[in-house]
């Protein structure tokens, strides 16, 4: 068996890539191009040499600074190219360009860019000066007409009626100062014109109100143009004011105020001529300017389009770039200062290819010198790797999310690809929902190759990687629902007649009396006539409840063949006697023979109480089973199954930490010196690690922790074959769903002789299997079969405590925004 075992060809996915741990001293000339190719090739994973150094002490931190500021700056053109909103354009291929190079050509760049929108910004402010002028000169003189034949009209009322003090500077109406004689300037009515925000002018009146005590008139008028503002360049809404006052004091109050909510002043004449040659000024300036702005836009867009069009192969470039001098400073040098050391992983089947990179890198830079590449030994676990493609790779992320396989342990995405989609259909099963899945399936396949260039939203992303998974799930939805014989809840007689008729002509008591077999069994699947009938629900639970039950023992009792698989992987015979064996004793003695129960009741047609068997196996093995007795010799096989069941709970418990502790005096017998610490030294290897470090045996610790192991499985075997009846559960609760929203809701809506009650209830019939049972059930099955597999399968021979192989990539940084 085991010979056989070994013949059988590897499979990539089975167990993890075999890694070598390698050296690589690299002479300094060739280094920067060597880890360039290494890049390209992507599978040498580097260990940092430099870890008790910060960032700032390591050798070639100058150079990623650099980087660092390149990158910064191309951060930079990508956000005044979004501003501008300059189309993306075919990219352009420039010849091969040096670091440095491309560094003066940047600066350059940054440099052109800075003046042009400094220089774009000054005259958009003189723009926007000029235009709110010419804005407030053309509302501005409405209000100063206007109020000007109001203040001669009321100039005899305020003669009259204005009690005169000539000690008080501010007087408590406002035309009284233009109308009786005033000793010194301050006399007289005045105005302030400007623009402000439209959001503020509540505010900006109200306070100016306060501050002047009401001494003002306040006119306004909204601008008939939206003026740009040149930092956010966002249309504003803006509003001219006129504040009509009288003194000195009220004239520096009101300019305050002005200041702080940031309104825009500007004097404008009373006399009409004036003002006319001032607009007509105001105009032709704004003329001139509007096509130095143009030029000075098209000037810079020009700029940008250059450095849009080069943009990605510059940025690809800078990332390259700091990433080899990142890995360069997880080398180290040598005593000599002339070559650079590295260690790191690779997979055995790329050193060949390693080697061919580092002998290129050596050509092309002209060393004199060679670069050495050898392996060497570890004390470290190597990392894990499994090559995977568009199909096995969501499967695998589906286990590495429970945790990353140790080195060379047997990997449960094998299996998981099949079994995962089926034990989601067991819970999905509905034929009619199950080609909605694959619609939708098909749709994120058939335009995988435009979807993988865009960049999609979260939960998008997350559904086209794993669209293939989609794809199984949807098939064996579709499979699983022609067994139970529902399309949306609706049964079809597919695979011909129906083994039951009625027992009369009328067929008045099919529902309550039952049906009566009058030929042989449905073909495939249930019999549609089980649907309405008075025993469909007794009879689709025990069909259900069984299958989860036959189903889970065989997905348990295949995690613990797995683990023999381990062990012999690993050549560690001590688990195949004490853990493996016990456990399918132990799982099958119990569960196993339920399940054979199961299927001897369904052959034979018995009506024995399964319960009842299992329940007195334990309570009264030897008592006579009656009428529950579905085999000949069933009560003595009993008393035996126990029997061994029981023997193997301390099978499991005590002869490993014995045999361990025997092997460990036997091994450092006589030596009471400490061992030298070289890779000469006799280490025998343990198979859960690389290379064991000399540590004290500690046996209570053993003791204990093969204690709580036999206990988790014993319980586990129960809680584990209990926890699959959620296939049942949700199955049922599936199917009763999809029952409700057919018979209540669209069946319903369909008795009613109505267009628009028939048209109603078929968009909520349609909404309800879109989100309930195909969102929130489709949801709900997938978090169930992940935990049948995290917990249920993966922990009979799992361990999940190894690290990824994360190799130097260039491939890896193409989504990294740095």
């Amino acid at each position: 068996m085991v010979r056989f075992i070994e013949d059988l060809p590897p499979m990539d996915l089975m167990r993890s890539e075999m890694m070598t741990f390698v050296q690589l001293i690299i002479p300094a000339e060739s280094a920067h191009r060597a880890i360039t190719y290494l890049g390209q090739l992507g599978f040498l994973q580097f260990r940092d040499l430099n870890a008790e150094k910060s960032p700032f002490q390591r050798t070639f931190v100058n150079q990623v600074k650099r980087c660092a500021e390149m990158s910064r700056k191309l951060r930079f053109f990508k956000d005044q190219i979004n501003k501008a909103g300059l189309m993306s354009s075919h990219p352009v291929l420039q010849s091969d360009i040096y670091l440095e190079d491309l560094e003066i050509q940047l600066a350059e760049h940054e440099h052109e860019l800075i003046e042009m929108n400094s220089n774009s910004e000054k005259l958009r402010q003189s723009y926007n000066e000029l235009l709110e002028f010419k804005i407030v000169l053309q509302k501005a003189c409405g209000f100063l007409v206007s109020n000007h034949g109001k203040a001669i009209s009321e100039e005899r009322e305020l003669e009259e009626n204005v009690f005169s003090n000539e000690n008080y500077v501010e007087t408590p109406f406002l035309f009284e100062q233009e109308v009786r004689p005033a000793p010194s300037n301050q006399s007289g009515l005045r105005f302030i014109s400007g623009i402000i925000c439209k959001s503020k002018v509540l505010r900006f009146e109200r306070m100016l109100f306060r501050a002047t005590r009401g001494n003002m008139l306040f006119n306004q008028a909204p601008a008939d143009e939206q003026i740009v503002d040149p930092i956010s360049a966002e249309m504003v809404e803006k509003t001219v004011f006129v504040v009509f006052f009288s003194g000195e004091q009220a004239r520096t109050k009101i300019l305050k105020i002005c200041d702080a909510f940031g309104a825009n002043c500007y004097p404008v004449p009373e006399d009409i001529s004036k003002q006319r040659q001032i607009t007509s000024e105001v105009s032709s300036r704004l003329t001139d300017l509007e096509a130095t702005l143009d030029a000075g836009i098209r000037h810079r867009n020009k700029a940008l389009a250059f450095v849009e069009a080069h943009f990605s192969e510059w940025m690809d470039m800078v990332r390259r770039e700091k990433a080899v001098y990142d890995t360069l400073n997880m080398l180290n040098f040598d005593v000599t200062k002339k070559c650079l050391v590295g260690e790191g992983w690779c997979p055995i089947f790329a050193k060949t290819q390693i080697q061919e990179a580092l002998q290129r890198a050596t050509f092309d830079s002209n060393s004199q010198i060679g670069i050495i590449f050898h392996s060497m030994d570890a004390l470290e676990s190597p990392p894990t790797y499994f090559r995977t493609n568009s199909f096995t790779s969501p499967y695998q992320e589906i286990v590495d999310a429970y945790g990353v396989a140790r080195y060379q342990e047997a990997n449960p995405a094998v299996y998981t690809t099949i079994i995962f989609p089926f034990l989601f259909a067991v819970m999905f099963g509905d034929w009619g929902h199950g080609i909605c899945l694959l619609l939708g399936a098909l749709i994120l396949i058939a335009r995988q190759s435009k979807l993988s260039t865009q960049r999609l939203g979260s939960f998008m992303e997350m559904l086209f990687g794993g669209r293939y998974v989609l794809l199984l799930m949807s098939l064996f939805s579709i499979y699983c629902g022609l067994i139970y014989n529902e399309f949306f809840s609706v049964p079809f007689h597919i695979f011909g007649a129906s083994a039951y008729k009625c027992r009369d002509n009328s067929c008045r008591d099919a529902h309550t009396t039952g049906l009566v077999k009058y030929r042989e069994p449905y073909p495939f699947g249930v019999d549609p006539s089980w649907r309405g009938s008075r025993s469909e629900l007794a009879f689709l639970n025990s069909l259900k409840m069984k299958m989860s039950i036959l189903f889970g023992v065989v997905h348990m009792n295949l995690g613990i063949i797995l683990s023999y698989f381990n062990a012999c992987f690993f050549s560690n015979s001590l688990d195949i006697r004490y853990q493996f064996v016990p456990q399918m004793i132990f799982l099958n003695c119990l569960f196993g023979y339920l399940s054979l129960l199961i299927i001897v009741k369904w052959c034979t047609g018995s009506q024995a109480d399964l319960y009842h068997v299992m329940i007195y196996m334990f309570l009264s093995p030897f008592d006579n089973l009656g009428e529950n007795q579905l085999f000949w010799g069933q009560r003595p096989l009993q008393v035996v199954l126990l029997l061994w069941a029981l023997i193997a709970v301390p099978w499991m418990l005590f002869p490993k930490p014995f045999i361990l502790k025997k092997l460990h005096n036997e091994r450092f017998q006589g030596r009471t010196y400490g061992m030298l610490n070289s890779s000469e030294v006799d280490l025998e290897l343990e198979p859960d690690s690389a290379r064991q470090h000399r540590e004290e045996f500690n046996f209570s610790e053993v003791f204990v922790h093969q204690m709580i192991h036999s206990i988790e499985f014993v319980l586990g075997s129960v809680s584990n074959t209990a926890s699959y009846l959620r296939l049942w559960a949700l199955s049922l609760a599936h199917s009763e769903l999809s029952t409700v929203f057919y018979e209540k809701v669209l069946l319903l809506a369909w008795g009613y002789d109505n267009l628009v009650i028939r048209l109603v209830g078929l968009t909520v019939f349609a909404f309800a299997t879109a989100f309930i049972l195909l969102m929130m059930e489709t949801l709900s099955a997938f978090l169930h079969a992940l935990r049948l597999h995290w917990v249920e399968f993966q922990n009979k021979f799992y361990h999940g405590d190894g690290y990824k192989f994360r190799p130097f990539s260039f491939a890896s940084l193409t989504e990294d925004e740095n």
